[in-house]
């Protein structure tokens, strides 16, 4: 039976243990686990905090969560319009194949048109051919000529210290 966007539902509160069990099971896809130090209370923080920083859905089959897609608002000079941002996608492998991947981008598609937003973008792995074809099935395009500039805990301290030589 094919899925719709009514198989998608907003997580709550007390989602969180679920949703971060998945983003583990997600970490072990990308083989990424050694990168996972966030925990649970900083998850609830994050979705359901005094300014929440993102968002999540999730997706279920029988009665039981399989996937969720957490996601955030951007902003384009550009266009000067608001963005979605998909910041993880991610299904259960055993309920893979069943729509519940292309249901969430679908809801996530409908809200960035809702809320007006110029964009609604994601990263893919290089290596994850399975999700690029699948990605380029919907439409997507996969932008080569651009590359992700990360800055983490002590590059940040680094350069925030630098601050302090301006003065």
């Amino acid at each position: 039976m094919p899925l719709s966007t009514r198989d998608i539902r907003l997580a709550q509160p007390d989602d969180i243990e679920t949703i971060f069990h998945l983003i583990q099971q997600l970490a072990v896809y990308e083989k990424l686990e050694h990168m996972v130090s966030g925990n649970p209370a900083m998850l609830h923080d994050a979705l359901f905090g005094s300014r929440p920083y993102c968002e999540c859905v999730l997706t279920a089959d029988m009665g039981k969560t399989v996937g969720f897609a957490l996601y955030f608002t951007t902003f384009s000079t550009f266009l000067c319009k608001s963005g979605l941002y998909l910041e993880d996608l991610f299904v259960i492998p055993e309920a893979r194949g069943r729509g519940h991947g292309k249901a969430l981008l679908i809801y996530l598609a409908q809200l960035a048109q809702q809320r007006g937003c110029g964009r609604f973008e994601w990263r893919v792995l290089d290596w994850n051919k399975p999700s690029i074809d699948f990605y380029r099935s919907l439409g997507a395009s996969i932008m080569p000529e651009w590359q992700l500039v990360r800055m983490t805990d002590n590059a940040i301290a680094k350069l925030a210290a630098e601050a302090i030589s301006l003065r």
